[in-house]
């Protein structure tokens, strides 16, 4: 068993130089029982925009604080210890800025170490321990109140969460073990695994008490009196606190290792078996079942050492770092001070595609939005389907009535173009090809103001070229979105040789005002994603026509830690419209990309691939396969090969990208990948982890980061 108390922390003091500390002021609180309750508020200075976080000056400092609080509570001078935050916030968690720079597997250690010390003070006291979690808890900060005896929590809390998995690593301040044997092991796992990988799904303070995390919930305008009355009632045992889950209820001989089983194929199903910190989590809940708590600490500080200095979570620290600074302040957006105030959007088309752009666009702005088609019934078929999705808003309580009822009335539908006069942004969401985007705009642009800005959602054809025919084609930008619409958080804002600068720094500015992330590019062939994408797909399409069969193409793109094969990415994308990003991307630069004119025969087809449960690729359709027939070769190519191919054609791709000035830094490559194919935070991106893989030096005989972005060996 580890003692804490034996192990020497010094080593730690070298990383907190930059550390904002948080403090932990302690106010003595006399309960209505007469009852002492010491109360320790943490507080790092800031406002809430700066949360507080737990690096190890805070840590020790807490500790001290506690060792203090024990001392009083065996001289009876208190009953009782609480621990709340500043407002709006609890802690974010561990600073991970601290963890990056632990420089060895054994400071890594002294790291998880520190805070089981610490934590587990809170447990030791001599007198109960109360968690009022006020706010904000990710991580460390949930663990805290993991550690506490008693735990209630605000209504109004912003989130609640252990999010280490997205992040690489796991729980590693008592998470993993603490949290199956408090909740049962399904609502553990939805918890510490399952809700990281869904884009780091955060709970909400009432699902978090619905689960067994906290024992009461009361809502902000009297949180803390309330908290303190309930410990009250706690203590003088007026109130006995009763857990649907505790340990003697909860069931270890069946369930749980049938859950973990379960959860086991659920992963290798859905993201394969390259992320490395899914596994560990499930093995430290799998052997949370038995075993005593020391025991389960000491496997979590082992497990966070072995990750902290791994290259999935140096890559994963790169990936965050991008996501959480550079998309907030995109690289070449001209002053938003340029950019015209957009007070009515106008939408070409009534699609699926332009409803969607039309919901979005009325939600988050909150300005009249006009969809127009070239009849009245596809027009009315548009209305009603954004009528629709608001209904769907309002009937899980995320919209009320009333502004139900105005987000629909800002909505209006007609086949009448001259009601665009008044529109200060409009967007084309047609068919991709240019002739018919050219002659909508044609049409839209006499109608509308001079300074009115004009977008095309384009996924891949020129920019330029689409509005080569207008009388001001300054005032044309891309604005390039993901499917779906309402999830995916990047668009890619193309600037063309002419685009002003209004026009384009009113294109980031209503991006932000969506809620998305906006990233700037050149007017090239694909832009990033896309092109990316191709050069993906292309190569899986190569294998297949040479005679490899797709479920083995599929396996062979298992590296690169893909949310889904190239062959599933296609399915999901579209056959057809796969089919046309190859064709532009062929015909622009036919000696580096790949197509096969019976791809398009396949897109003809209402099915093209069979499926798993998993949604994995397992094969191609009977009618796949006959239209496949006399198309395919006899060559089939080896997992390694077509793994070499994909990872040097995607280093060489990346570094003409970068030379053509594409966008102006590799970090915006990767922000692209990140935030528009799900290319996993445990790559990097694609750069990082094509250096790792000498894809970089094989490609161009360099690498795109100096250093290259490694974990800490020894």
């Amino acid at each position: 068993m580890t003692n804490y108390d034996e192990i020497d922390f010094s080593p730690l003091t070298a990383l907190t130089g930059d550390e904002v500390v948080t403090h932990a002021r302690v106010r003595d609180i006399r309960l209505a029982s007469g009852k002492v309750l010491a109360l320790i508020t943490l507080d790092n200075g800031r406002d809430h925009t700066r949360p507080n976080t737990l690096g190890p000056a805070t840590m020790t400092a807490l500790g001290e604080t506690l060792d203090a609080l024990k001392a009083r509570a065996a001289a009876g001078e208190i009953d009782a210890v609480g621990v709340t935050g500043k407002q709006y916030i609890l802690a974010a968690g561990a600073d991970l800025s601290d963890i990056t720079k632990v420089g060895s597997k054994a400071n890594a250690k002294l790291v998880a170490q520190l805070g089981h010390k610490v934590f587990g003070k809170l447990g030791a006291l001599g007198v109960p321990s109360f968690a009022f979690v006020n706010g904000l808890a990710l991580g460390g900060g949930l663990e805290i109140a993991l550690n506490s005896d008693y735990r209630t929590v605000d209504a109004s809390a912003a989130a609640i969460a252990l999010p280490e998995v997205f992040l690489g690593i796991i729980p590693g301040w008592g998470g993993a073990y603490l949290l199956p044997n408090l909740i049962g092991i399904e609502n553990a796992l939805e918890v510490v695994i399952s809700n990281p990988l869904k884009q780091n799904r955060m709970l909400k303070p009432q699902q978090a008490y619905d689960y067994g995390i906290f024992d009461a919930i009361f809502p902000a305008a009297t949180y803390l009196e309330r908290s303190l009355t309930w410990a009250d009632g706690v203590l003088t045992g007026a109130i006995k606190v009763e857990r649907k889950n505790q340990p003697g209820k909860i069931e270890r001989t069946v369930k749980w290792p049938v859950a973990v089983k379960m959860a086991r194929g659920m992963l290798e199903s859905k993201i394969g078996t390259v992320p490395r910190s899914p596994y560990v989590a499930l093995d430290l809940l799998d052997k949370a079942r038995s075993g005593t708590k020391e025991e389960g600490f000491a496997r979590e500080d082992e497990a966070l050492a072995d990750l902290v200095t791994g290259d999935q979570f140096a890559a994963s620290m790169y990936a965050f770092d991008l996501v959480q600074k550079r998309a907030k302040r995109p690289v070449g957006a001209p002053d938003k001070a340029l950019a015209k105030k957009v007070t009515k959007v106008g939408i070409i088309g009534a699609g699926l595609m332009a409803s969607q752009f039309a919901l979005l666009f009325v939600r988050k702005l909150k300005v009249p939005v006009l969809i127009t088609d070239l009849d009245q019934a596809r027009v009315d078929k548009g209305v009603a389907y954004i009528h629709d999705e608001i209904g769907k808003l309002e009937a899980k309580g995320r919209l009320d009535g009333d502004a139900a009822n105005q987000l629909r009335a800002l909505v209006t539908g007609t086949t009448d173009k001259s009601r665009y006069a008044d529109c200060d942004f409009v967007i084309e969401a047609v068919f991709e090809e240019v002739g018919v985007k050219q002659a909508v705009f044609a049409e839209i642009e006499p109608i509308i103001a001079e300074d009115a800005i004009l977008a095309t959602n384009t996924s891949s054809l020129s920019v330029e070229e689409i509005g080569a025919k207008l009388a001001h084609p300054e005032r044309l930008v891309g604005f390039h979105f993901f499917n779906p619409v309402a999830v995916m958080p990047l668009i890619e804002i193309v600037k063309t040789p002419e685009t002003s600068d209004a026009a384009l720094s009113t294109a980031f500015v209503v991006a932000r005002g969506l809620g998305k992330n906006a990233v700037l590019t050149a007017d090239a062939p694909g832009f990033v994603v896309n092109r990316l994408l191709a050069k993906v797909m292309g190569e899986a399409a190569r294998a297949v026509y040479e005679g490899t069969p797709v479920a083995d193409v599929e396996k062979a793109f298992g590296p690169l830690g893909l949310p889904m094969g190239p062959f599933q990415l296609i399915d999901l994308v579209g056959w057809k419209v796969a089919a046309h990003v190859q064709d532009t991307m062929v015909h622009a630069f036919p000696d580096r990309f790949y197509a096969n004119e019976n791809f398009h025969q396949l897109a003809e087809l209402p099915q093209v691939v069979e499926k798993d449960k998993g949604g994995r690729v397992t094969g191609f359709t009977k009618d796949a396969q006959k239209a496949l027939k006399g198309h395919v070769g006899s060559s089939p190519a080896s997992a390694d090969t077509i793994l070499r191919r994909v990872q040097d054609g995607l280093a060489t791709e990346i570094k003409l990208m970068l030379d053509e000035g594409v966008v102006p830094e590799v970090e915006d490559i990767d922000l692209c990948l990140i935030l528009g194919a799900g290319w996993p935070f445990i790559d990097g991106g694609a750069s990082p982890y094509l250096d790792r893989e000498g894809a970089s030096e094989r490609a161009f005989g360099d690498t795109f980061h100096h250093p290259v972005i490694r974990g800490i060996a020894g």
